[in-house]
């Protein structure tokens, strides 16, 4: 529903998407080391492709800045699409680099990386691997699965740090939609209540471990929404890095104890099986990589438009399973014609999903509004379809359908209540110092990085943050 603002973004978005892939390797510091590093790898495989995950532990002296290599057995095994590492392959000869947030490992210390492949001929697991090219010669642990059904999952990355106390992943642990409620791990319907990035091409500034911390303990949220953007300088420009930077994105959220929803955030072109490859591809590595985790919710396509609520379906039917393949536990939004309006912004409502509901279970329907644009209406159906249909609030602005415009207080509070009301989760539009009015934060506060300054907040940020701070009922 939104219309991009993009004065003076584009410069922006370069030095975000060069900071994302930022390597750096050093000569090996351990090269004295009797035994260098131990790997654990484990594959899980289906036919023509697998996962190969692997924990890679330094018994060396600390480096900062690694580089991983194996050989394939079989010349038919090639990587696809990785995380946590950059890829390349030459022959059987695998390279995998460290990223800015993961290349210190100090004695002792292990981090996870892993990637989607295929495989031609036999997909056996390498035997030797090197640490900036030190023979790992502390045990090399294989361990391949040779088949996976559906209902079973790849290992996952290991998480930062285990939130503890009350926080809302610790106080509700993994979601599950039940009726038209989402519900914690107790069966309980609950209402999440966060924030959503702005495309994270152009503002990566705004999303640190300080803006994360602040989002958590001072606005007291319970959720923060990514919005990878597929187009527009995003996603397809550079699949690998924009991985890689969802995923830092997730584990930043997970260790402050928040819900993370990934959201694929196609807007043009309003047809998301344009993208359903680069879906199929985005979807697999995520949900592999974060299948053990209990905070990830999928958001497969932010808001269709100009399409059927077939077209829609048929995409979701397409890509759900790919996840599931993966992840059979997680939470995935299906977006609504008109811009995730359930089809009102058409002249539509719920009656079409609800003769025709996505075939899959554990998913909700996402629904967008900007409040000073949209109103009774949009709110007379959402009413209805609650008692219909799982919805889920997955985006939604104070102000008009461009993102831009006078804050609309009174019919914000009118949706809201209504959301409460119902225990309809939300994110806001947006958690950045973009120079609109829908921005949270006044332009400057993420280089300045004065997140939990309350002069730094704009007036849709200090009333949506004093909704989001009062207590939830989990």
């Amino acid at each position: 529903m939104k219309v991009l603002h993009r004065r003076g973004l584009l410069a922006v978005g370069a030095a975000s998407a060069l900071a994302v892939t930022g390597i750096v390797v050093l000569p090996a510091v351990n090269a004295s080391a009797a035994s260098g590093c131990r790997v654990a790898y484990t594959a899980n495989t289906w036919p023509g492709g697998f996962t190969g995950n692997i924990t890679i532990t330094n018994l060396g002296d600390a480096v900062n800045g690694w580089t991983l290599g194996f050989t394939f057995p079989d010349a038919g095994q090639r990587v696809g699409q990785g995380w946590s590492a950059t890829y390349s392959q030459s022959g059987s000869a695998v390279t995998a680099r460290s990223l800015d947030y993961n290349g210190a490992l100090a004695t002792g210390a292990s981090t996870s990386i892993g990637f989607n492949g295929t495989w031609t001929g036999s997909n056996p697991s390498p035997a030797t691997f090197t640490l900036n090219g030190v023979t790992c010669t502390g045990t090399v642990t294989n361990s391949p699965t040779p088949s996976r059904t559906p209902s079973q999952s790849p290992s996952a990355s290991t998480s930062p740090s285990t939130p503890t106390g009350g926080t809302p992943l610790a106080a509700n642990g993994q979601l599950h939609v039940c009726g038209v409620n989402l519900c914690n791990q107790n069966n309980k319907a609950i209402q999440l209540r966060g924030m959503s990035t702005h495309g994270i091409q152009w503002f990566s500034s705004c999303v640190n471990t300080a803006s994360v911390a602040a989002l958590a303990d001072d606005w007291k949220s319970d959720l923060l929404r990514i919005a990878m953007y597929v187009q527009e300088q995003g996603y397809e420009t550079n699949p690998s890095a924009f991985t890689n930077q969802v995923n830092q994105y997730v584990d930043l959220a997970e260790a402050k104890g928040m819900y993370a929803i990934i959201d694929f955030h196609t807007l043009t072109p309003g047809d998301p099986n344009y993208n359903l490859d680069r879906a199929k591809t985005f979807f697999a590595a995520v949900s592999a990589r974060n299948a053990n985790k209990k905070n990830v919710i999928y958001e497969i396509a932010n808001e269709p438009n100009g399409v059927t609520w077939q077209q829609i379906k048929n995409y979701a039917d397409q890509v759900i399973p790919v996840i599931r393949a993966n992840d059979p536990d997680a939470v995935v939004i299906v977006g609504t014609r008109g811009w995730s309006s359930l089809g009102v912004s058409n002249g539509a409502d719920e009656n079409e999903i609800v003769a025709s509901p996505v075939n899959a279970t554990n998913i909700m329907y996402a629904f967008h509004f900007y409040a000073a644009s949209h109103k009774d209406n949009y709110r007379t159906v959402v009413s209805r379809a609650a008692g219909r249909l799982p919805l889920f609030v997955s985006e939604f602005g104070t102000v008009s359908a461009t993102g831009g415009g006078a804050v609309d207080l009174a019919s914000s509070a009118a949706w809201l209540d209504l959301l409460d009301s119902k225990k309809i989760s939300y994110a806001n539009w947006t958690y950045s110092d973009a120079d609109e009015s829908s921005a949270a934060f006044r332009p400057g506060t993420c280089a300045a990085g004065s997140y939990t300054n309350p002069s730094s907040l704009s007036e849709s940020g200090a009333w949506v943050r004093g909704r989001i701070r009062t207590a939830d009922s989990f």
